[in-house]
């Protein structure tokens, strides 16, 4: 009987031959893609080329367990007591100080980490009225990461909870994710229903769904769908192909922004450092991390959870030019909360928050202004 070893080491080699020819291909490929958006972009000034991301002011930093026993990364901005900070004239006006203000928690996406807030923690930083908790979600950033199994959206609403706890202390809470952030809360709505009966003052939703991710059209399917075959390396096999993959993508980086332009991006000419922020928080997430997402991302169906929202105020944000989460996840969401507030950005992508985040932190704070007295 043939000795089957060197047929495993033979379909080993091709799969990793493979690998590295798509990554060779992806770096012809996105090099050439690359020169031409360079040449089309020749004149462009970049209002961004001097942004200093990754570097958001903070006042703590701590590290949460989650009951996975998961470590968490959280920065908390403190609000600034006893300083007149005058707003900016296209901004809203100061909280009312008789009233007790809530702690604000922000949720990331998949793939990002704390820092795709950059602008509305600086604004938020900069006027001193709100305390505002940030963490990075588990497998991201710099939370800890899974060892075997995968990561589920009750897990993550767990972890959320965690954070909760232990940032907070019976005041009022603003809840806000993006994309994947979003989905965070409606788990954590559908595990905790008590808590917005008790301590939720407000709910922001940014380019997120509440369910149908798969087969409505939208990118986010198609950029799953290829990392379908990673599905049967969630248990332990990503320690070995996870790193072929991530050195892949590594020498991809060209190829990795011009994807990042096209399914972030919304306006014709964005700015490029903001892709390349975007693009390095999307190429630091392992692909460990990114195979042991997939099936929650593919499972996740809450509409009935929507219910639960149903007295809180909610505010529901999405570029019009969003092909991950396309507008009509957002108005779908709305038509489950008829009171809800929807701003849809033109010319506005997946990243509406970075690319527009003028308009997004703006809209931000009317509806931390405008909350009802007697929920904060």
């Amino acid at each position: 009987m043939a000795d089957p070893a060197p047929r495993h080491r033979r379909r080993r080699a091709g799969l990793l031959g493979a690998l590295l020819g798509i990554g060779a291909a992806g770096v012809a490929i996105g090099v050439a893609a690359e020169k031409l958006l360079v040449r089309r972009a020749r004149a462009y000034v970049d209002p961004h080329a001097g942004e200093e991301f990754g570097n958001a002011p903070y006042d703590e930093a701590l590290t949460i367990t989650t009951d996975q026993g998961l470590p968490l990364y959280v920065e908390v901005v403190n609000p600034v007591d006893g300083i007149a900070v005058e707003p900016q004239p296209e901004l809203v006006g100061r909280p009312d100080p008789a009233r007790q203000e809530p702690t604000l928690v922000f949720v990331h996406g998949f793939c990002l980490n704390m820092g795709v807030f950059h602008f509305q923690r600086k604004e938020l930083a900069r006027r001193g009225d709100w305390r505002a908790v940030f963490y990075d979600q588990p497998g991201h950033g710099r939370s800890g990461r899974l060892t075997d199994g995968e990561y589920a959206l009750p897990e993550l609403a767990g972890a959320l909870r965690r954070v909760l706890d232990e940032t907070t202390s019976g005041e009022p809470v603003v809840l806000i994710g993006h994309s994947m952030g979003g989905m965070t809360i409606l788990a954590f709505a559908e595990r905790y229903p008590e808590w917005f009966a008790q301590r939720v003052a407000g709910v922001v939703l940014i380019s997120t769904s509440a369910g149908e991710v798969i087969g409505s059209g939208a990118a986010l399917p198609e950029l799953i769908k290829i990392g379908k075959p990673l599905l049967p390396l969630v248990n332990g096999a990503t320690r070995v192909t996870g790193t072929v993959l991530d050195r892949a993508r590594q020498a991809s980086r060209q190829l990795a922004r011009v994807l990042t332009q096209r399914y972030g991006f919304g306006g014709p000419n964005p700015s490029r450092a903001l892709v390349c922020y975007v693009e390095e928080m999307n190429s630091g997430t392992p692909t460990e991390t990114v195979a042991r997402y997939l099936r929650t991302l593919y499972t996740h169906a809450r509409y009935p959870v929507l219910e639960s929202l149903r007295a809180t105020p909610v505010l529901l944000i999405c570029g019009d030019r969003d092909v991950v989460t396309p507008v009509a996840h957002s108005e779908k969401i709305k038509s489950y909360l008829p009171e809800a507030e929807l701003l849809v950005v033109p010319d506005s992508g997946h990243m509406v928050l970075l690319e527009h985040h003028e308009v997004v932190t703006t809209a931000l704070l009317d509806f931390l202004e405008r909350l009802p007295r007697e929920a904060a």
